[in-house]
């Protein structure tokens, strides 16, 4: 087949180009753009099912390639007819990057597809200049002597076009950032079509000035606003996954500097400069292959730690939900069976129990209260653990509050065999704290000494204390309530983890099978919100315990 050759063309590639025609800045700036956007456009168009928005990318991608295709062949095909078909073909791609970049936009802030309407003006406008492709209103008529053709009417039009669309996009920002509720929505409503509109930006005034003055050299700049636009895209892949590609970005920076470093080829003349960048570029590729690596193992960590917040967050919820039957149904049956034990055993109108069922009445009512206790100091525990529980601050007396709850309390440890002793000192015990709350918290290190005390005593004591100045307590602003017994005891081992919720060891159960390990931490999370504390003393397992609570004084 015969050629026919652009006058200056001397085919020195493929015997179908002539390279060194080119400037060499030429492949610097479009080859490894060229590569990276069909890059880019492949990974995404995998992920295209996924997000709304990936297709049209993909879409811009293929069509700025397309463009730079084009535009190579202008430059360096040695044929005039196909430096000719390039010119001629140049406006199919260029106006389709527009068209897609505001399908993107849209797409993107709204993750929905454009109005219908949309695609009807789109689709004219655009099967009206493919009608026009062909002829003199594209490309006016080929200069022969230099090899370059001559824009016609129809560019003027696509021009002004190109601009519209740029005024287009900056609206559907402000009306999505005008929507969006949170910080982040309103970031990415701003950072994403600023990449945008700096690629076509600059892609329009590299062209326009190109032709308006003539020195096409200037098209030269116009794809780098491409690398502007890639680059936030790989922010927004990294930080909020964008296109939910997990090495895309890291991988694509490798890309872009071997690219880059490589394409400085062209540009060298001496055997030691070609030397120095293949060494350099051996070892970007060693270096990056170890980052890609690396990123590659964080990812799928984060991915598995992702993957555990997700399974907690369904326990979570699914405890909610266990917590939510228990508190409205479970307790409100055991309840509902504590009341009809106790009007067996108090009531006169149902007549008095034979002597030999009280005894099965009285247990069934025991173990009852056993279980609503038990279920009470579980929601207790969970509702203040999730911070949902309101106490209701009002002033009361600590002194008649243990006194009604030591009294209840009494029998239980008599019925067991144990000495039960109650002493107060003289003094105010006025506080400030939510009465139900607190009796609980009593009740239950009362009942914590009772249950792990299988003989002996359970002596309670409150009284007045202040700190003084040396660091002693001394009678005054704190009330301390103290229930020494003879008990268990407690190991070193336990006493660290003992106001915890669960908090109790393997041998809790042997004394305890009621043990649920939530009734002390309870008492902690109580005391510590009525600014007071807890604590335990014991000289280890066997020789008993003692617990204090310590409360602040309302004068």
């Amino acid at each position: 087949m015969t050629l026919t050759l652009c006058p200056d063309a001397q085919p020195n590639f493929l015997n179908l180009f002539d390279v060194a025609i080119a400037p060499a800045f030429l492949f610097y700036a479009y080859i490894p753009i060229l590569i990276l956007s069909i890059i880019f456009g492949i990974v995404v168009w995998q992920k295209r099912k996924e997000v709304v928005y990936a297709k049209y990318f993909t879409y811009i991608s293929f069509a700025f390639a397309a463009w730079i295709f084009l535009i190579l062949f202008q430059w360096i095909a040695a044929d005039v007819e196909v430096v000719y078909l390039a010119w001629q073909l140049l406006v199919i791609p260029e106006i389709l990057i527009y068209i897609f970049s505001i399908y993107f936009c849209y797409s993107f802030l709204f993750i929905k597809e454009v109005p219908t309407w949309c695609n009807y003006i789109f689709l004219i406008i655009y099967t009206g200049i493919l009608l026009l492709v062909p002829t003199t209103l594209n490309i006016s008529y080929f200069n022969l002597s230099n090899c370059e053709g001559v824009v016609g009417r129809l560019w003027d039009i696509i021009y002004i076009l190109e601009l519209v669309i740029l005024l287009i996009i900056p609206v559907i920002v402000i009306e999505k950032f005008i929507k969006s509720s949170t910080r982040k929505e309103k970031f990415l409503s701003i950072l994403l079509p600023i990449g945008v509109l700096l690629f076509l930006g600059f892609f329009w005034a590299s062209n326009y000035f190109a032709e308006l003055s003539k020195t096409y050299e200037i098209n030269l700049w116009g794809p780098l606003g491409m690398v502007v636009f890639l680059l936030i895209l790989m922010y927004l892949i990294v930080q909020f996954r964008a296109f939910n590609i997990k090495l895309i970005a890291t991988q694509a920076f490798l890309v872009i500097l071997i690219i880059l470093i490589g394409s400085q080829l062209f540009f060298v003349t001496t055997d030691i400069n070609r030397i120095l960048i293949g060494i350099t570029l051996i070892l970007t590729v060693i270096s990056g292959l170890l980052l890609v690596k690396s990123v590659k193992r964080e990812i799928e960590q984060r991915e598995k730690i992702e993957k555990l917040a997700g399974e907690l967050k369904i326990a979570n919820e699914g405890q909610a939900n266990l917590i939510h039957i228990i508190n409205h149904q479970i307790k409100g049956y055991m309840t509902k069976a504590r009341l009809v034990f106790d009007a067996l055993l108090t009531d006169k109108d149902y007549g008095p129990v034979s002597e030999s069922a009280q005894h099965l009445v009285k247990e069934g009512y025991d173990s009852v209260t056993e279980g609503v206790n038990f279920v009470t100091d579980f929601l207790n525990a969970s509702n203040i653990e999730k911070g949902t529980y309101k106490y209701e601050m009002q002033s009361l007396d600590m002194r008649e509050l243990v006194q009604g709850v030591a009294e209840k309390q009494r029998e239980t440890a008599e019925d067991k065999g144990l000495s039960f002793k109650l002493q107060i000192e003289e003094g105010n015990y006025n506080t400030r704290g939510d009465k139900t709350q607190l009796e609980q918290a009593i009740r239950n290190l009362i009942d914590n000494s009772i249950r792990y005390t299988p003989k002996g005593e359970v002596k309670i004591q409150m009284s007045r204390l202040r700190q003084g100045f040396d660091g002693q307590a001394k009678d005054g602003d704190k009330i301390l309530f103290k229930i020494e017994d003879t008990g268990v005891g407690i190991s070193s081992e336990l006493k660290s983890k003992l106001f915890t919720k669960g908090g109790r060891d393997k041998d809790s159960l042997k004394v305890n099978i009621n043990s649920t390990g939530f009734g002390l931490s309870f008492v902690k999370e109580v005391a510590e919100a009525h600014k007071g504390r807890v604590w335990v003393e014991s000289a280890g397992t066997g020789r008993g315990s003692t617990f204090f609570m310590e409360l602040p004084v309302n004068s």
